[in-house]
């Protein structure tokens, strides 16, 4: 699972936390800024299986820079604003509520 927000430094990086100690699961982010603290790259989106956009912009972003790469990708907007600190616990809820409508997740995370 890949998880993209703006600058990789509070919703993407707290999915990525959450989601990539669940045993059979590998979860990695990134921005889409330039000053993200990881920039997504064509290898990154080239490894996932399934793409978490945090907004509808991110994901428009992505089909802009990655265009054909991402046919055959599941891609999802999840709609979480940048309302968030990194690992808020409403964060995490949102996160795991709404990836869970695409992932089979254990019942214990």
């Amino acid at each position: 699972m890949l998880f993209v927000c703006s600058r990789n430094k509070r919703r993407s990086l707290t999915a990525e936390k959450i989601f990539a100690g669940i045993p059979g699961f590998e979860a990695r982010s990134a921005g889409t800024q330039p000053e993200a603290r990881i920039v997504v790259t064509e290898g990154l989106v080239g490894w996932a299986d399934i793409i978490f956009a945090m907004e509808k912009s991110h994901l428009n972003k992505l089909r802009q820079k990655f265009g054909a790469l991402l046919d055959g990708k599941q891609v999802v907007a999840l709609h979480i604003p940048d309302d968030y600190e990194f690992m808020q616990p409403e964060l995490i809820d949102e996160l795991q509520s709404k990836v869970a409508q695409y992932v089979s997740l254990p019942s214990e995370i």
